[in-house]
């Protein structure tokens, strides 16, 4: 609605701006004319079927879906969890909490709360070990070694934003691929540190009554599931090696392109392709799938933590339509490029700027995919205007976005968090949650921005065929 009203009164007022790369007059489109209103009615449909991150998001869901639904995901994480050294506890129980972001919510419905059990059962403070898991799940968030949703998501919302200064730009799924892996690893690193080292001792030793538990080891058949799942993964990357290495490879793209390649360009059906076969294969082997109605339950269960996406995207697709139809995306993007470029504070005080506003926003509005909705059709131009890439934009928004999710009561799963603590201390409450989270999360803002930063002056592509930079 505020976009229908600011287009009325920018096209009354005369609005404009010229843009830099062809010296055009670009002027606001009043879409509460005639014109306008028809074309909002007439375009509705196609805005949310065609709007990117909406088939990108139900496809991957669709394979994520088997192979939460097997049980295989769970499976794979208890196993990851019980054979790690004590010497490695801490940083396996983070690391497998940012690698639990794949797989939706499991990490706040299983990880977390297992690693209160674990660190119990070990002699160490419970809640050190789920603030260590609730830190790599939720304070991690945008990092990962595994392409999951929230990677093909944003990227569909860059795209859309980018299009409004460059029509054929395209942000790939895998974009911040290089540096969220390597952050995962940081994060990991980071938490492991800051657990050992400020919360755990600070919380001292665990002297409630609370007896520790055993934690259920794998059986037999899952043990034997999970060796077949490998050994598909496996052959996937033998597949996938025999279409790109070759020069002549089949899985190239145009002119033998490995950037081009339908196995980046179409990762999404790769991704569905995977984790549905491997999730079928362990399903079938633990006897959790014994027909393929069985396997479609496991989809349809997937689809409904969608349902709530599903509603946002519609209004999600009908602003981001209606901001480039009404040129207010171009000329807040020109003339906010102008204003940034006019104070010359340089792209490293820019980018600590945009993540310090990312994850103040965060903390009232918990949605990632929400918020870059809003923020991408307004950032996204405005700094490729100024050469920075959409890639970049979207890499530093996923920094601040994430590093608050931990210490923000809007976060959907912030109050069962405190349910999980009051198990082992009944004074549990906010306060509680908030000072024990609040080293993780500027530990991991300070350290994350200094990878990013040390990312740009090494020229390190952030993904797959990704610049730093955007030439208009």
């Amino acid at each position: 609605m505020l976009v229908l009203v600011l287009s009325w009164i920018g096209y009354t007022l005369g609005w404009s701006a010229v843009y830099p790369a062809t010296g055009e007059s670009i002027a606001i489109v009043n879409l509460l004319s005639k014109e306008g209103f028809h074309r909002i009615l007439l375009e509705m449909v196609d805005n949310y079927t065609g709007f990117a991150p909406l088939g990108i998001v139900m496809v991957a869901m669709l394979g994520i879906g088997i192979m939460e639904s097997s049980g295989l995901i769970s499976a794979a994480v208890r196993m990851l969890v019980l054979k790690a050294p004590k010497s490695m506890l801490t940083f396996i129980i983070v690391f497998v909490g940012i690698l639990s972001n794949v797989a939706s919510d499991l990490g706040y419905i299983l990880i977390i709360p297992i690693a209160g059990v674990i660190f119990h059962s070990v002699g160490r403070h419970p809640i050190a070990g789920m603030a260590a898991a609730f830190a790599g799940v939720s304070g991690g968030f945008s990092a990962n070694i595994i392409i999951g949703t929230i990677d093909p998501l944003l990227a569909g919302l860059s795209t859309e934003a980018a299009q409004i200064v460059d029509p054929n730009y395209y942000v790939l799924p895998t974009a911040n691929y290089f540096f969220m892996a390597v952050s995962s690893v940081m994060i990991a690193l980071t938490g492991t540190w800051v657990t050992n080292k400020i919360v755990e001792p600070r919380l001292g030793t665990y002297t409630g009554e609370l007896e520790p538990e055993p934690i259920e080891q794998l059986g037999a058949l899952e043990k034997k599931a999970l060796r077949w799942a490998g050994i598909i993964l496996m052959a996937w990357f033998v597949f996938f090696a025999w279409g790109l290495i070759p020069a002549d490879g089949f899985l190239r793209g145009p002119g033998n392109s490995i950037l081009q390649s339908p196995l980046l360009r179409g990762f999404i059906g790769v991704l569905f392709l995977v984790s549905a076969t491997i999730g079928i294969v362990y399903g079938v082997i633990t006897k959790k799938f014994r027909s393929d109605a069985d396997v479609v339950k496991g989809m349809t269960a997937s689809f409904k933590s969608l349902a709530s996406f599903l509603v946002l995207v519609f209004f999600a697709a009908q602003f981001v339509a209606w901001f480039k139809w009404s040129n207010l995306g171009l000329v807040l993007a020109i003339e906010g490029a102008h204003g940034l470029e006019s104070m010359n504070i340089g792209m490293i005080p820019l980018l600590i700027l945009f993540v310090l506003f990312a994850g103040f926003l965060n903390m009232f509005m918990g949605s990632a995919s929400a918020k870059w909705a809003i923020l991408a059709p307004v950032f996204v131009p405005m700094f490729m205007l100024m050469g920075y890439s959409p890639e970049l934009s979207q890499a530093v928004y996923r920094i601040g976005d994430s590093v608050t999710n931990i210490i923000s009561p809007m976060m959907s799963f912030f109050a069962l968090i405190i349910v999980y603590f009051e198990k082992y201390d009944k004074k549990a409450g906010i306060g509680t949650l908030i000072s024990t989270m609040l080293s993780y999360s500027l530990t991991f803002m300070v350290v994350w921005m200094v990878l990013l930063i040390a990312w740009i002056y090494l020229g390190i592509p952030l993904g797959p065929g990704s610049s730093n930079f955007y030439i208009p």
